[in-house]
């Protein structure tokens, strides 16, 4: 787990584990990579911030409710409460990390001082170029991403690296690419190599939906056989599966990562491009910025050779009345009043009552047959549905509606086998399901425009299907969505379950190969190729 707690503040940043977090009463999410994100799940109910796309990701993944999520838009300052009563604030900027989408730095601003916390980050040069950076702030402390802090680990820069595996690519001008990736990170890689070779790149749905988030080039596919490079999970990598892809095609396979690993298998080429700054590159940064003191996030990680970099240390300022309150609320035994209240709502025990038998038989039969009268008459159950107490609930809308499960309907509707975990609601006639979800609010206009998101596929409404589903039920999908049209009725997932499962599930395959013969992936390769 790479994650802190900010001595003497109330703030913890990929820090999880409410159980140690002792005062920390904000908290921040670098970016959605699985060591930074340990103990983070959909129970979360504190207030959490981040950038927009991580936002969505957190969401869409992790199932984190959106009420608790915070999205901060990244460049601009941002003041936020230390205290209860407003009169202690900070002031956080989200910076670029340049590591994989969404990821951050963190600059904090407050009574403690600066802190620059990088996360996980590649270091460039533009990042001194920052205005929160380029203003002669002192870094009192710099939290560093220290994972490849080793003057013996030698690494080429990003750019290099990619010239590596293409010229590999080259050697192998007849064989399958397969490219091992974690599940976030190096999409711009695989955007170069397809317009490099003009192929298109084959990903998982869930990739293809973040490659369509951050509106990179249109040459991406799920069909299998579009292309010849392959992005795959890098579990995937091993010497069984070398050999059964070469059986079917030849086929080599490229580990892009840091680490060192061993190749089990002679067309398993490890190339070193990492998305986390190399030894000089942390020289370069620490000895710009000139921080007073230097904490390594990676605690297993060395990080040594900044003494020369570093600027005189100064003593910790005392924290405010108002934020010790603050940092110490929630840890507090519950009030004296609240212990009371809860106290009076207890049922008073009423001790050992001895009763004539069949006195208490009588007056319970006759209790039973009062509750049954009174259910029978609020009840807004047809009478033969209540005697019968164990029938699955499609079981009971089939009843209920006979009309919406015909045959065809009931093709249509798809079903979990753990029946118990999984509720399916119907829409009437007349209602289409939105498939955008609501956490693409996380979105704002501005990153939408930054990032090239473009116009949604279906209109923005109301989750639940008001009058605009209605008018638009059309839309669903878009124009010409072969989901566009529904004679008989449209199954409508709990909002819980909503996300990637109805986008993929309920989704034809043809519908994301929609793109696959398009005439952009030609104009995008001419204008890739085309000198400047």
């Amino acid at each position: 787990m790479n994650g802190v707690l900010i001595p003497h503040t109330p703030i913890a940043v990929d820090f999880w584990s409410l159980r140690r977090a002792g005062t920390a009463r904000l908290f921040f999410l670098s970016h959605m990579h699985s060591d930074h994100t340990v103990g983070l799940s959909s129970t979360w109910a504190r207030p959490l911030y981040c950038s927009p796309i991580t936002a969505h990701l957190l969401h869409r993944h992790l199932q984190v409710s959106k009420q608790w999520i915070q999205p901060l838009e990244i460049g601009e300052s941002h003041v936020l409460p230390l205290d209860e009563i407003g009169r202690e604030t900070m002031t956080v900027t989200l910076l670029d990390a340049n590591h994989c989408p969404g990821s951050v730095m963190f600059l904090f601003e407050g009574y403690f001082g600066t802190i620059l916390y990088t996360g996980d980050f590649r270091y460039t040069p533009s990042m001194l170029k920052e205005p929160a950076l380029t203003l002669g702030k002192q870094i009192h402390t710099l939290y560093l991403d220290n994972t490849n802090c080793n003057p013996a680990l030698v690494l080429p820069s990003r750019q290099e690296a990619a010239h590596q595996i293409v010229q590999l690519i080259r050697k192998h001008p007849q064989h399958n690419i397969k490219i091992g990736l974690y599940s976030l990170g190096k999409e711009s890689l695989l955007e170069q190599l397809a317009l490099e070779f003009q192929t298109w790149v084959v990903l998982s749905p869930r990739r293809l939906e973040l490659v369509q988030l951050l509106g990179l080039a249109d040459v991406f596919t799920v069909e299998e056989k579009a292309g010849r490079i392959h992005a795959v999970d890098h579990m995937e990598i091993c010497h069984s599966n070398m050999l059964r892809w070469n059986q079917t095609h030849p086929t080599i396979a490229i580990l892009p990562t840091s680490r060192k690993i061993h190749s089990s298998h002679p067309d398993i080429h490890v190339i070193p491009y990492s998305d986390h700054s190399s030894y000089s590159e942390l020289c370069a940064f620490v000895a710009a910025l000139k921080p007073c003191q230097v904490v390594p996030i990676v605690s297993r990680q060395p990080c040594g050779g900044f003494q020369d970099s570093l600027s005189p240390r100064i003593s910790m300022p005392l924290i405010p009345d108002s934020v010790q309150q603050y940092m110490s609320s929630s840890s507090r035994k519950p009030s004296f009043l609240w212990l009371l209240e809860r106290r009076l709502k207890r049922p008073r025990t009423q001790g050992v009552v001895f009763e004539s038998p069949e006195e208490s038989a009588d007056q319970s039969q006759a209790d039973r047959d009062s509750k049954k009268t009174q259910k029978e008459k609020l009840s807004p159950w047809p009478a033969y549905l209540e005697k019968q107490p164990s029938h699955h609930p499609l079981q009971t809308k089939k009843q209920l509606f006979p009309d919406l499960y015909s045959k065809e309907w009931n093709e249509a509707v798809p079903f979990c086998e753990s029946q118990k975990r999984v509720t399916m609601l119907t829409a009437p006639l007349g209602f289409s399901v939105p498939l955008r979800s609501t956490d693409e609010e996380f979105i704002s206009l501005k990153t939408r425009e930054e990032i090239g998101l473009g116009s949604p596929l279906v209109p923005l409404g109301d989750d639940d299907g008001g009058p605009e589903a209605t008018e638009n039920q059309s839309a669903w999908m878009g124009h010409g969505s072969p989901l566009s049209h529904s004679s008989k009725g449209t199954p409508l997932l709990a909002s819980e379950f909503r996300g990637l499962a109805l986008k993929y599930l309920l989704t034809p395959v043809n519908f994301f190969q929609a793109g696959y013969s398009s005439r952009s992936f030609d104009q995008q390769v001419e204008k890739y190729h085309k000198p400047c």
